[in-house]
């Protein structure tokens, strides 16, 4: 990894950190396999432990940025859950790779993951949207010489896919407002 690179991912590393000071902070680093790792040589996913922001866990992203960043602009991803699991960095992994191995995602895209996103879920997609559980203190990192947006790997249903693509993504939004939806709640119902 470059000079540059590293230097981003140690930034992202950093800027969690301090976002979430007081909690726990695992850094995972995630060898995709040789044909993937060229696409991402140095992904971590930092494991973030309940504590004084939120009493869920956070998954977030490092090294998606150094990979596809674009005039020193790119994104990284965070997921929030309700454990601790391999699962949750598997699938943040699998997030990253799909973004920066040519399916470029960004805000009010979606991704289907092929299979619940825990057992017993009805979510087998994730929605793309803003952090609204964190905010934009933790979506916007600035790097050395350019800046990384940390995005919400929402899990979503099938059915609310369909709807958002029928009525638009804030109209979706609305809907998990109106249900109060409990996003990191694997079981939680659909919403349509």
């Amino acid at each position: 990894m470059s000079d540059a690179k590293l230097l981003a991912v140690e930034a992202i590393e950093s800027h969690v950190r301090v976002f979430f000071e007081g909690h726990s902070v695992e850094v995972v680093v995630c060898d995709l396999g040789p044909e993937r790792r060229e696409v991402l040589p140095d992904l971590r996913v930092l494991v973030v432990g309940p504590g004084p922001r939120s009493d869920n866990w956070a998954y977030v992203t490092a090294g998606c940025w150094a990979a596809t960043e674009r005039d020193g602009h790119g994104l990284e991803f965070v997921l929030t859950a309700h454990v601790r699991d391999q699962r949750f960095i598997d699938l943040m992994a699998m997030i990253t790779y799909y973004h920066c191995g040519g399916h470029q995602l960004d805000l009010e895209h979606s991704m289907p993951i092929g299979e619940p996103w825990v057992a017993g879920s009805n979510c087998d997609h994730l929605l793309i949207s803003l952090p609204y559980l964190h905010g934009p203190g933790l979506e916007h990192c600035l790097l050395p010489g350019g800046h990384a947006r940390i995005l919400w790997t929402l899990p979503v249903t099938a059915a609310e896919i369909e709807f958002r693509r029928r009525e638009g993504h804030e109209a979706l939004e609305q809907l998990f407002d109106e249900a109060e939806i409990n996003p990191s709640d694997p079981l939680r119902a659909s919403v349509v």
